[in-house]
């Protein structure tokens, strides 16, 4: 239980005194404490103030003195703070002992908060007609770090990535390869993905303003992408999923990965479109205009002042939110499921298995990749069609919260990074367009992270081999790409900007990973197996007391994360911890001190940093390294 260990003792003993009291009901509340407030402080006195008729300086003693009466294991006093507050302060001797001995416990940081229910995260889910650029990083980071929190927490995941492969932009590409000559074989041994975006799909959306037969070609191309028999359909779906192909990899290289690819085509033709609308005018939450400019129209009824919704034109064909509603249903386990499973060629690099949707029958395998609750990761420019698909399985699953669209705002270039990377922008940041092409494409940016990273690694180890340097770079690199894109909060626009996100000094990944090395190098100097069998009572100093603090806050963090579907709370505890170690090394030594029994606390002490860190991190998906 760690540091929730002393907030537990400290809240039961608190609501002993209010029993004691006759007071029920206070919902006061018991937290870390910041500094000059002890070590936990808590708010109850405020909360009484009104029903005592007294200040909450007056309440804090009163409750202090009777505290003195309780009986404690973790906690040394409680005292009155002057501003109200209770503030108490630990018994470390023996929280010390509790907080390092359970981090080195491989359940060290797991909280139960799922119960072993199944969850849903969705993510990625981008057109296949071009490779990913920096600003569909963000999706995925986010995405495929939700997913290792909820685990932690105890949830069975599912990850899904939807294939939107019968929408417009593969249109545009099919036009490009069927109407304007494009070779299907990219030039000078170009990733596949790469050339569809940057050649065929742009150049083919310019061309659309010159000619106008070219639209009426792209709406017939849509038309036959719903026949699944078509000899159109047959080819999207060669090129599409040689495009996806080149998408996987890229993220595979960055460290995500799946369990089953949902392919939209499938989706139209399954026939779970035509059983969920059927539900929906059972249960009314749809409704047939006989008027009005949506005449002949079915369509959802807007809230709070909110346009009508149409999902069903007028002439009877559905528009893009019919086609999220029966996924959405789907992956709630609303409806049968009309697909059969294979596995997906190649594997993925960590052996875990990719499935992909087929309604092929000839072999059929079962499989169930559906949830008690889902998570959808989609950007915030899509929150009112998520809010309509939200409350709709509110409705249908009788569970408000069953569904849940975690939004997130878009990724600009600083200046300096794009004109790197190519972009000119007059100075400004580059907001990114794939129809327009503008944008660089996320293997890019790896790509110069990496070189960037081997060249720093060179100098400060010339002594390495290339294939060090290289695993090295990989990880920073990675690290690097994956912690820019979720240590802000999901509703701030990020700037990325390549040579400040590659500091090893403030909030960078980086500068954690090289704190990790740090540990890693002071227990290899050691040349001993560190052990929990230590006298605790000898880490005493404030910034050994501080450290410990931060490693017995490792599972609050993780439950703080789940609870808000927050990537960014682990992001800043890994950096908090960083902090903590940091300042620990600039003020005690560890080795040579003459003492061999202190020297054994403060390297279990360093060991249990470097066993929570590698924790945390492999949370956000970002390696550790023991050299830098």
């Amino acid at each position: 239980m760690t540091f929730k260990s002393i907030l537990d003792e400290i809240e039961n003993n608190l609501n002993k005194i209010l029993s004691d009291l006759s007071i029920t009901d206070v919902k006061f509340s018991v937290e870390p404490a910041k500094p000059g407030f002890g070590d936990v402080s808590s708010n109850i006195s405020y909360l009484l103030a009104k029903q005592l008729k007294k200040s909450p300086k007056e309440i804090a003693e009163m409750l202090s003195e009777k505290y003195s009466n309780c009986t404690n294991t973790l906690v040394l006093k409680s005292e009155a703070h002057p501003s109200g507050y209770l503030n108490f302060y630990a018994n470390w001797d023996k929280l010390s002992q509790l907080i390092l001995s359970e981090s080195y416990l491989d359940t060290c940081g797991d909280v139960d908060i799922g119960n072993g229910s199944t969850i849903v995260v969705e993510h990625t889910s981008v057109n296949p007609n071009k490779a990913l650029h920096i600003g569909h990083i963000r999706n995925i980071i986010i995405g495929d770090t939700i997913s290792r929190i909820l685990q932690k927490a105890n949830y069975k995941v599912n990850v899904l990535n939807y294939i939107d492969d019968s929408g417009l932009q593969v249109a545009d590409i099919i036009v490009g390869f069927k109407h304007l000559g494009y070779d299907q074989e990219p030039p000078n041994g170009k990733k596949f993905d790469h050339y569809c975006g940057d050649d065929v799909y742009v150049k083919t959306t310019e061309k659309y303003d010159a000619d106008p037969s070219l639209e009426e070609i792209r709406k017939n191309i849509l038309k036959e992408l719903e026949d699944g028999n078509s000899e159109i359909a047959k080819f999207a779906d060669k090129i599409t999923r040689r495009v996806l192909a080149g998408q996987l990899e890229t993220c595979w290289n960055l460290g995500v990965t799946y369990d089953c690819l949902n392919f939209e085509s499938q989706i139209i033709r399954s026939g779970l479109w035509t059983k969920i609308f059927e539900k929906l005018k059972e249960m009314k939450l749809v409704e047939f205009e006989n008027e009005g400019k949506n005449n002949g129209c079915w369509v959802i009824r807007g809230e709070d002042k909110e346009e009508d919704k149409v999902i069903v034109r007028s002439n009877g064909t559905a528009t893009y939110i019919a086609k999220d509603i029966p996924y959405a249903a789907w992956k709630l386990g609303l409806l049968e499921d009309p697909f059969n499973y294979e596995k997906y060629v190649p594997e993925q690099p960590n052996s875990r298995i990719l499935w992909q949707t087929t309604l092929n029958h000839a072999n059929p395998i079962s499989k169930n990749f559906t949830g008690e609750k889902v998570v959808t990761v989609i950007d915030s420019r899509q929150a009112r069609l998520q809010k309509i698909i939200t409350s709709l399985m509110g409705k249908f699953k009788s569970v408000p919260d069953a569904y849940n669209h975690l939004g997130y705002e878009s990724v600009t270039l600083s200046s300096e990074t794009a004109k790197t990377l190519g972009l000119d922008t007059d100075g400004k940041q580059a907001q990114m367009s794939g129809r327009k092409g503008l944008y660089v494409n996320a293997d890019s940016v790896y790509d110069i992270l990496k070189e960037k990273t081997k060249d720093e690694t060179k100098k400060r180890h010339p002594e390495m081999s290339d294939s060090e340097i290289d695993s090295i770079a990989d990880s920073v690199s990675v690290g690097t790409l994956r912690y820019e894109m979720i240590k802000q909060d999901l509703d701030k626009i990020i700037t990325f900007d390549l040579t400040k996100s590659l500091s090893l000094e403030g909030d960078t990944a980086p500068y954690i990973q090289y704190t990790h090395a740090r540990a890693s190098r002071i227990l290899e100097k050691s040349d001993r197996s560190p052990s929990i069998d230590v006298n605790f009572s000898l880490l005493k100093e404030k910034s050994e007391l501080d450290l410990i603090k931060n490693i017995g806050l490792f599972n609050l963090q993780v439950r703080d994360a789940t609870n808000n579907l927050s990537p960014k709370v682990i992001a800043r505890y890994c950096h908090d911890l960083a902090v903590a170690f940091n300042s620990f090394y600039e003020k005690s030594k560890v080795l040579d001190l003459g003492d061999v029994e202190l020297e054994n606390s403060r390297l279990c002490l360093v060991n249990s940093f470097k066993i929570v860190l590698e924790k945390a991190l492999d949370l956000l998906g970002i390696k550790a390294p023991v050299k830098m």
